[in-house]
């Protein structure tokens, strides 16, 4: 991970704290309308719903479900006794002293198990930053201060009253508690707040043991809170549209029980649904339509499977209204301060959030996928500024992938957990595929960090996860399966393609022209550089990484490069049938990028059983010296058939008259000394070690040539033969000089 430090590979054994994880741990997600990041929302969409909505119905349930708990309301108030309280603090007094003991949950544990099993650290070495100020006189003026600060040591704050400010002495600050947190991190207003808790008094009255799961939330808030509790009609007309779309969306759009479209009782809920969008609904006691609305709401809440009545309430609980709720809700737990970073008073507020699993039907095994996803989605949202967030959604893999094994598996569980991982499957390919566009030298260890968590995705997929092609298919389940090393080779070769091809895409070899060979070359150059250098970099940033999943990481990235320009090589080579200084230049930086790749391999196949051989077997060689003498010989045959072409024209068209009395020979003889002469000074300009059969090639050709045409010419009798000796013997020398085997065949003619 990022921090190597104290754990390796994403060491931080979880096992040993798994309980505290599966039965604590509640963790936190985003919704899916985030923008800055390609990460897809596997959990499906709700209709008229933002974010916004979903978080307000969320606490509201988080509230409900923890009502008796120290804090919400509940009577068994938890004492806590500060440690502020061994010092006297002025006006403030002593909260021992004063008889303040603070009727809540606070805050207080000095470590976090589910933080240190996830492998986060903490935040705080001292009680929690998150203190709350109490005025001593009570006073009902608006405090000058955020209801979130920090260690302080003023005791006294600052009220705005209508002769200007004034201090008035406090009480020593303390923590906040559990429900004070909750509120400030889902950004719950006061007056929201209140409503809440006036609601829930007035609908528990003679009451209070009844199970948080039969109260049908959004109804008893609709009869309970009245226009006049709301600052005007339209705020009012929101909050209510608020409440009823909720309703739908459980009772009618998501329902865990499924909803025949015959049902009276659903199109009448619909009716009003529908009606409340131009105005609000009269919820008086005397409205027709708020009888109507309850006797709909609560028939279809309590509904069985076979349409009957049942001892459980289902209104939140339906796929993917609950899911929705349920992220939103464990979103909480990151600071939003820095949502890099979780609470330390995590573990309490996730023992809160599990209050309400049977309000939202979620378990054990639901609760781990999202968890998982939510520190997942949160690494992302936050552009992975915080690879803690990744250890530990990798860390929750284990239990996920444990989970997964379980045999009592139901449907709707394996589908919420192969659409979580196959979106975090697709999210982490998509930068192991290309991660020499998305990983520098600055930012490598995300590799280290993402490939990990991307394999054990996979693995949970393949191993624990049945994917069904269908009911009655012939096919039967296809079983996603591929080892490490198959997966990070993949990853190797795509990368490397991908990156090579993006080379490739760059302006100077995009914008070079097919039909200006001396571009093309130039281009051929530079991609052999740039090529080199990648694998220089490859070498360096990321193989010494991937070498702990792949023996052989380095040797595969030079093996694919190697194929990659081996294929645009073969491509500029092909029809090439002329052998010039820029052919040969190419080539001959073809054979160093080989040489370079080919270390590699070797250096990279020291330990392996095998010494390598069966990587090795993938690099077909470039071959370099075969191409250049096979296109010598080309280039040869090429001139050497020009050659002979003028001969079969001499044969028809030559007079035999010399050109004039200073240049007493035939022209057909000048035109033979000519191709020559340009054959062996263009065969010693061609930048490449001649061999002694390259020459031997060249002295036989012309040997043949000349004795061809001395034959012709004799068999034209005496006056033909004459012609010979006109020869210009000083351009025959000028050639001789050049090669001893073609000097010692002409001066046999002189």
């Amino acid at each position: 991970m990022g921090r190597q430090s104290h754990r390796e590979y994403f060491s931080g054994h979880v096992h040993g704290a798994s309980t505290a994880i599966s039965t604590t741990s509640t963790s936190t997600s985003i919704s899916d309308d985030n923008n800055n990041t390609d990460l897809v929302w596997p959990f499906g969409k709700l209709e008229d719903l933002d974010h916004d909505d979903i978080r307000e119905a969320a606490y509201e349930i988080f509230f409900t479900a923890c009502r008796s708990s120290p804090g919400f309301g509940g009577r068994n108030a938890l004492s806590f006794y500060s440690p502020q309280d061994h010092h006297g603090n002025g006006d403030g007094g002593s909260m021992h002293g004063s008889g303040g003991r603070v009727s809540a949950v606070v805050t207080m544990t000095p470590t976090s198990k589910v933080k240190k099993a996830l492998g986060l650290r903490m935040l705080k070495r001292s009680p929690s930053r998150r203190m709350s100020m109490s005025s001593v006189n009570g006073g009902g003026s608006t405090p000058s201060v955020s209801p979130i600060s920090h260690h302080g040591h003023s005791n006294s704050v600052s009220f705005y009253s209508s002769g200007g400010f004034s201090t008035v002495p406090t009480r020593p600050r303390r923590p906040l508690t559990s429900a004070e947190i909750m509120r400030q991190q889902m950004r719950v207003t006061e007056q929201s707040d209140n409503r809440l808790r006036k609601t829930l008094m007035r609908t528990l009255v003679g009451q209070m043991g009844r199970r948080s799961e039969t109260i049908i939330l959004p109804l008893e808030l609709l009869r309970q809170l009245k226009p006049s509790e709301f600052n005007d009609m339209s705020d009012y007309h929101f909050w209510q549209r608020r409440q009823l779309k909720i309703l739908e969306a459980g009772l009618l759009n998501h329902p865990s029980i499924p909803l025949e479209k015959s049902n009276s009782l659903a199109k009448r809920l619909r009716e009003i649904i529908r009606a409340s969008k131009s105005k609000p609904i009269d919820t008086g006691k005397n409205s027709d339509t708020m009888r109507t609305l309850c006797n709909c709401v609560v028939s279809l809440s309590w509904r069985s499977a076979n349409e009957t009545s049942s001892d459980a309430c289902h209104w939140a609980d339906g796929f993917p209204l609950n899911i929705h709720i349920y992220i939103s809700l464990l979103q909480a737990i990151f600071d939003i301060r820095d949502e890099t970073l979780v609470l330390d008073e995590v573990d309490e507020l996730l023992e809160l959030m599990k209050k309400t699993w049977s309000t939202l039907g979620i378990n054990r095994s639901i609760h781990n996928v999202c968890f998982t996803w939510v520190l997942f989605q949160q690494y992302v949202a936050t552009n992975q500024m915080e690879p803690d967030l990744l250890c530990a959604a990798y860390n929750m893999l284990t239990e996920v992938a444990i989970d997964a094994k379980k045999i009592d598996r139901e449907a709707a569980y394996v589908k919420l957990l192969m659409s979580m991982l196959v979106s975090m499957q697709k999210w982490a390919e998509m930068r192991l595929l290309h991660y020499h566009e998305y990983f520098n030298k600055t930012t490598v260890g995300g590799v280290e960090n993402l490939l990990p968590l991307a394999l054990s995705s996979m693995k949970i997929l393949g191993e624990d996860v049945t994917i069904k092609e269908g009911e009655g298919s012939k096919k039967g389940d296809t079983m996603l399966v591929d080892s490490t090393s198959d997966c990070v080779d993949h990853y190797i070769r795509s990368s490397l393609k991908n990156a090579f091809a993006k080379i490739i895409a760059n302006e100077n070899l995009k914008n070079a022209k097919v039909g200006e060979r001396a571009e093309v070359s130039e281009a051929l150059l530079q991609l052999a550089k740039e090529t080199e250098d990648l694998a220089v970099r490859e070498r360096e940033l990321f193989s010494p990484i991937l070498k702990r999943w792949h023996p052989t990481a380095a040797g595969v990235a030079a093996v694919t490069l190697h194929q990659c320009y081996g294929a645009v090589l073969k491509q500029y080579l092909a029809g090439t049938s002329i052998l010039n200084s820029e052919i040969v230049e190419v080539l001959q930086r073809a054979a160093k990028l080989e040489k370079v790749l080919v270390q590699m391999v070797v250096e990279d196949s020291e330990e392996c059983e095998d010494g390598g051989k069966g990587i090795v077997r993938e690099m077909m060689p470039y071959e370099v010296d075969s191409i250049i003498m096979k296109l010598l010989r080309q280039w040869l045959d090429e001139r050497l058939n020009q050659a002979k072409e003028l001969l079969c024209r001499v044969k028809e068209t030559e007079t035999w008259n010399p050109k004039s009395k200073s240049e007493p020979y035939a022209q057909s003889v000048v035109e033979l000394m000519s191709i020559a002469k340009e054959m062996v000074n263009g065969f010693f300009e061609i930048p490449i070690g001649i061999t002694d059969d390259s020459v031997l090639d060249l002295a036989e050709g012309l040997e043949q040539l000349i004795q061809e045409y001395t034959t012709f010419v004799a068999s034209c009798g005496e006056y033909i033969t004459f012609a010979l000796c006109f020869i210009d013997l000083s351009e025959c020398r000028v050639i001789y000089l050049r090669i001893n085997e073609v000097e010692n065949f002409f001066l046999r003619w002189e």
